[in-house]
């Protein structure tokens, strides 16, 4: 076997820092057995601190996180397509996640052919493989990808920039939100992130992807998230884009929206696992800033197993319209949830809005849009949300997304047969 050593020039140019205690730390190459499917040796390289200047990650390489890997702003992450990237376990603060910090950027543009896939150090997925040796209901393995940007957000008090869930107080990387509406986080496209979520607080758990504050000049579309503890993916506030996203088995919501998220959402799919919650959970402001989502074209498959498993909440003065779904493999008694008197005021008020949903389930499509009755402390003020629902639920087995763009994912090649 070949042995690989870091040139002085080499480690130098891929210094990198480690925050607080100011020690530096180099990107470290270790040599690796060569898998049946490659002419030459391979080399795992692991990544660990701040990343300070630009650098690409290639797609010869395993690259390796361990701990809290952070983009720092001014610099930009390039991953060339069909690289894999394992992350180390690690729970609360040494949680092995990397982080697009505000004025980072990430260029991770994969194809088709060959996607960026994100896992697990515990995958034995090899360079040139797209599936790997754990399932889909293998989660919390490691943290996920949090991108942060300087886009409006709508949080209490009126605060310009707050700090993400998950990243310590003392770490202004971890800050989000801003003024500019069309900032730049980089692109993320067909990239795949696979058992995450792990454990960084009480009850705490990080996101696959974790989008906050993110403005429109980013670009995110064909991603995917398989196995993670807590949400797919998440929008905490910001103006970004998404298209063609696939969710599958995650422990807790779908696709969740907070803080006046106010991009579009199109053909997307989110598909329940044996513990997933909802397929959508919704949230408005925080502050008085307003801001209203779209969800345009989206599939929502439920799970026989999963006990709680429910269509969509929508909570908290929700504010946006979710059109073109189709909706099937939900138990009987589940439903599409206003579930206090800010949401069913602006669902009143027209703030919030449903259009040209198909229902694979009950006899009557309607019948899962429920208002909550009161909760003790409040009265939910909707006329009937479940009889207006006849104006835009039917009964029928297609409509939706367009899943034949989602022939890449892993859920596509999984024998489970989730996506066809």
């Amino acid at each position: 076997m070949k042995k690989f050593f870091l040139s002085v020039a080499f480690a130098s140019a891929l210094l990198v820092s480690c925050g607080d205690d100011d020690q530096p730390i180099v990107i470290t190459e270790t040599p690796t057995e060569t898998p049946t499917d490659t002419p030459d040796d391979t080399v795992d390289a692991t990544l660990s601190g701040e990343i300070n200047e630009d650098l690409t990650l290639t797609a010869d390489t395993i690259w390796e996180l361990d701990g809290r890997v952070t983009v720092t702003a001014g610099n930009t992450l390039t991953i060339e397509p069909g690289t894999i990237i394992k992350a180390f376990a690690g729970q609360e603060a040494n949680a092995s996640v990397l982080v697009i910090a505000r004025g980072g950027k990430i260029e991770a543009n994969g194809t088709a052919d060959a996607p960026i896939i994100m896992t697990s150090a515990a995958d034995g997925i090899a360079i040139g493989q797209t599936v790997g040796t754990l399932d889909e209901n293998t989660r919390g393995l490691w943290g996920g990808l949090i991108v942060l940007g300087r886009a409006p957000i709508s949080e209490d008090g009126d605060i310009e920039a707050t700090q993400i869930e998950g990243i310590p107080a003392d770490d202004t990387n971890g800050l989000y939100g801003g003024t500019d509406a069309a900032d730049d986080s980089g692109t993320i496209s067909y990239v795949s992130i696979r058992h995450g979520g792990t454990l960084i607080g009480e009850g705490n758990e990080i996101n696959g992807l974790t989008l906050g504050g993110v403005g429109t000049g980013t670009t995110v579309d064909h991603v995917e998230v398989v196995g993670n503890v807590d949400d797919g993916v998440e929008f905490f506030g910001g103006t970004v884009n998404a298209s063609n996203l696939l969710v599958w088995a995650q422990g807790d919501d779908g696709l969740d929206i907070d803080q006046a998220y106010s991009g579009t959402i199109t053909n997307s799919v989110v598909v329940a696992g044996n513990i997933s919650d909802h397929a959508l959970e919704i949230d408005g402001p925080e502050g008085s800033l307003n801001g209203a989502f779209v969800i345009d074209g989206l599939t929502i498959i439920g799970s026989a197993d999963a006990s709680n498993g429910e269509y969509a909440d929508y909570r908290d003065g929700a504010q946006g319209a979710t059109n073109n779904v189709y909706a099937t493999g939900f138990q009987d008694g589940k439903d599409v949830e206003l579930d206090n008197n800010g949401v069913a005021q602006n669902y009143i008020d027209g703030l919030v809005s449903f259009s040209n949903w198909v229902v694979n389930g009950p006899t009557e499509a309607n019948s899962i849009f429920v208002e909550k009755t009161g909760d003790g402390e409040s009265t939910i003020i909707t006329p009937s949300f479940t009889d207006q629902a006849a104006d835009w639920a039917t009964t029928g087995a297609s409509g939706g997304a367009d899943l034949t763009v989602f022939g890449w994912t892993f859920a596509a090649a999984s024998t489970s047969g989730v996506i066809d």
